[in-house]
């Protein structure tokens, strides 16, 4: 299995072959290290856990973890069927992927703060019309006795936080590989802002 974690940078757009613009996010991956390898027999179950960036400093647990090893801001843990193929301190960079393979990235959104409804949930609002002053972005009614016996329901779609949820997209392809500035090019918008974690699987 192919994984990486990398900071998403910016969007761009290049051109391929036949001269079309294609629309591309630069993100900067890797390198990462291994930092532990888990078993059947010792854990219950087999993955590789691995270290991302530079941390100026880290707890005494995490050092005592790191130990002989780059201390590093992010770790993360990827399940795989065979641990055979990694060690302990081993590098992992963006020569694992090529031109052309698909991917599955996972980041945090971007956080936009309290929102209403329209914004939040695509709603419509009130009619312009009929003497309504000041109704035009209100959610309407929320409750009443058709509906849940006079209470607001469960899940109610209604003003609050939005963003800083977890989203993953698929199908995303990768459009160029630059190893020496550890870079990919992924076709597409992925989530977040510029300095965002991703996590970046073969698909």
């Amino acid at each position: 299995m192919k994984f990486l974690l990398g900071t998403k940078q910016y969007m761009t757009q290049v051109w391929d072959e036949q001269g079309r613009a294609v629309p591309v996010t630069v993100v900067a991956a890797g390198p990462l290290t291994v930092a532990q390898i888990k078993t059947a027999e010792k854990d219950g179950y087999t993955a590789v856990q691995v270290g991302f960036g530079k941390a100026k400093r880290v707890t005494k647990a995490l050092a005592g973890h790191l130990k002989e090893l780059p201390q590093v801001k992010h770790l993360k843990e990827w399940r795989v069927d065979d641990v055979s193929g990694y060690t302990r301190g081993q590098s992992i960079d963006v020569s694992i992927f090529k031109k052309g393979d698909a991917v599955t990235v996972s980041g945090t959104s971007k956080g936009k703060g309290f929102q209403g409804v329209v914004k939040r949930h695509g709603f419509k609002g009130g009619s312009r019309t009929h003497g309504q002053k000041h109704s035009e972005r209100e959610p309407g009614a929320i409750g009443g006795a058709a509906r849940a016996g006079g209470r607001v329901a469960k899940g109610m779609r209604m003003a609050g936080r939005m963003g800083g949820d977890r989203i993953t997209v698929e199908g995303l392809t990768i459009v160029d590989v630059l190893p020496e500035e550890n870079l990919l090019l992924i076709k597409g918008a992925v989530p977040g802002r510029r300095g965002t974690v991703l996590e970046i699987s073969a698909a």
